[in-house]
């Protein structure tokens, strides 16, 4: 699977591990949780942790807000609102050993111009969507820009997360460095959960240098040939980074050493974009006029070497074909139908009707996981019902 926006369950070839034990996910909330009335943070978890005891005990939903620059993005939310802005700042951070730990309601824009100033980026170049976006709200939308495939998505540079789950506890996993736990992973169930399966206190990011030298090429070709020749350089040894064509115009970004930027751009050959940072900005930020239109706007997930789509309608594919973008008037039935003949998966971004199913309903095996974990992690089904599926 290459993009999905449920939930990612990392599995173990250890019998004791496996994710239909829903023993361990019980075990595991047990045995990090802390004593709900006592907390060694500082900021607004008390807060925080006051008002979800408060909802449990009265069958109060939450609805989860920290920038609210996504709150397009899912289904319609519902329940009393429950504001984590206030839960902000920058906990620690060591650019000599790439890690950063922020509370979930610390502005992206100082966390990105924190991180310029020590020549370092968030790798997966989480979308904005307005300048209020905050960390917590990328890591719960587990959004990547158009440096994912060859960098990483959200999820894998999260190393670990402080939350409060349904019950008001404050669970604490993972830590800062790439291993230091074997098993289940829980931090990157939160990537992507839409705030589902716990309030977002603190993360921890990996972070990476920013490149040497990165140049823009763009090469006028047909959405056919652009797929081909996508997936012929992104299985060689180029230092690639974005990749997509816009449906007249294939645009190819390289970063990394100064030499081997130069040799890949004679090799592939090509127009230079006079204004490279700003169309990749533009694209994550979904300001290119392709997205200004009314219609409903579609991401389906594919594998980047799948032939187009037979779907009438504008497209732009980026992610160098795995994620495409769709501006149709076709029914949801069809345009489901044909991402699940392609192996994929489609989901409405923006517009259309957020009060029925907006992400591809999953297989009723994987339903049955998505409402144990919810069972473990929320059981009274207090934080942002229905946001990501209506029975979740």
């Amino acid at each position: 699977m290459y993009i999905t926006a449920n939930w990612h369950f990392p599995t173990s070839n250890d019998s004791r591990t496996r994710i239909h034990d829903i023993p361990i996910i019980e075990f595991i909330r047990l045995h990090y949780a802390r004593d709900p009335m006592s907390t060694d943070d500082t900021d607004e978890s008390k807060m925080l942790q006051d008002r979800i005891m408060a909802a449990a005990s009265s069958g109060t939903a939450l609805r989860i807000i920290g920038g609210d620059s996504k709150a397009f993005y899912g289904r319609a939310a519902s329940g009393e609102p429950l504001p984590i802005s206030g839960h902000r700042g920058v906990v620690s951070y060591e650019p000599t050993e790439l890690v950063l730990t922020a509370r979930a309601g610390t502005p992206l824009d100082e966390i990105e111009t924190l991180l310029g100033q020590h020549k370092q980026m968030l790798p997966f170049e989480p979308p904005h969507f307005g300048d209020k976006a905050t960390l917590g709200g990328a890591v719960a939308c587990g959004l990547s820009g158009p440096r994912r495939p060859f960098c990483g998505s959200t999820r894998d540079f999260v190393l670990g997360v402080k939350i409060l789950n349904g019950k008001g506890e404050i669970l604490q996993f993972g830590g800062q460095v790439m291993k230091n736990v074997a098993g289940y992973d829980v931090s990157r169930l939160m990537c992507g959960a839409l705030g589902s399966l716990g309030v977002l206190l603190e993360i921890s990011i990996k972070v990476l240098p920013v490149p040497v030298r990165e140049v823009t090429l763009s090469q006028d070709m047909s959405a056919p040939e652009a797929i081909a020749a996508m997936s012929a350089w992104s299985a060689k040894p180029l230092p690639l980074s974005a990749l997509c064509h816009d449906g007249q115009r294939l645009h190819i970004r390289l970063s990394g050493a100064s030499s081997a930027v130069s040799a890949t751009r004679a090799r592939l050959g090509g127009e230079e974009h006079g204004e490279s940072a700003a169309f990749w900005s533009d694209l994550r930020e979904h300001r290119l006029d392709f997205f200004a239109a009314d219609s409903p706007l579609w991401r389906i997930a594919v594998a980047p070497n799948t032939p187009e789509l037979k779907l009438p309608g504008k497209w732009i594919l980026d992610w160098g074909g795995a994620q495409r973008w769709l501006r149709t008037s076709v029914s949801d039935e069809a345009i489901h139908k044909a991402a699940l003949q392609a192996g994929g998966h489609a989901s409405i971004f923006r517009g259309g009707n957020r009060g029925g199913e907006v992400f591809q309903t999953p297989a009723p095996s994987i339903m049955a996981l998505h409402q144990r974990l919810k069972d473990a992690f929320d059981p009274l089904r207090l934080l942002n019902p229905g946001r990501l599926y209506a029975d979740l």
